[in-house]
């Protein structure tokens, strides 16, 4: 029963590993672009400065949500990219165009709760505002700027992984299933 239920799972599960494979290192395209990002903005204390207000409204648009927002394009890109030619295979089954806008909705979606959550961390009116001392400005490794896009990536890449799976590369599954119905099926020998 076991042998079974692994022979009927064994391509999710490479996936399901090659596809972490490829958000770990996604991860780290990720943070390395929100430090460059917080670097040339004078570090991470400055995360939480204005860009604009939102006219008619309490809330601001702040450079931590701008900073989520390329770190996510640049990381998404770069995963989605690897996923299709090697967590999935499909490009020999789909057009480029045809796999990315559905990853990008994706992980856009994930983003949106992603960017919910990292503001959640690091806004002090926030019940879940990540707490001092151990998480602030003073030093890279205490950032809370820092470990809120990280939480928030780990957070969100278990929805990306089964949406991807089962909407945006579905074109290496549905080709296989059109090539098993195409295999000419074995008449059964006459019984005589």
């Amino acid at each position: 029963m076991l042998t079974n239920l692994y022979d009927r799972y064994a391509n999710t599960l490479r996936q399901l590993v090659k596809f972490g494979a490829v958000g770990g290192s996604g991860v780290l395209v990720n943070m390395v672009v929100t430090v460059i990002m917080n670097k040339l903005n004078g570090g991470s204390i400055n995360a939480q400065n204005v860009l604009w207000s939102i006219p008619g409204t309490d809330f601001n648009v702040r450079f931590t949500a701008l900073v989520w927002i390329v770190a996510f394009f640049v990381a998404n890109l770069y995963n989605f990219q690897l996923n299709r030619s090697w967590t999935f295979q499909s490009s020999k089954h789909a057009t480029w165009w045809g796999e990315f806008w559905p990853f990008l909705a994706v992980g856009s979606v994930a983003a949106a709760v992603g960017l919910v959550i990292k503001i959640a961390l690091t806004n002090p009116s926030s019940p879940l505002f990540l707490p001092d001392p151990y998480f602030h400005e003073a030093a890279g490794l205490n950032s809370r700027e820092y470990w809120a896009q990280l939480i928030a990536i780990l957070i969100t890449m278990p929805i990306n992984f089964v949406v991807n799976k089962l909407w945006t590369f579905r074109a290496v599954r549905s080709s296989r299933l059109h090539a098993l119905a195409d295999e000419p099926v074995a008449e059964p020998a006459d019984a005589a």
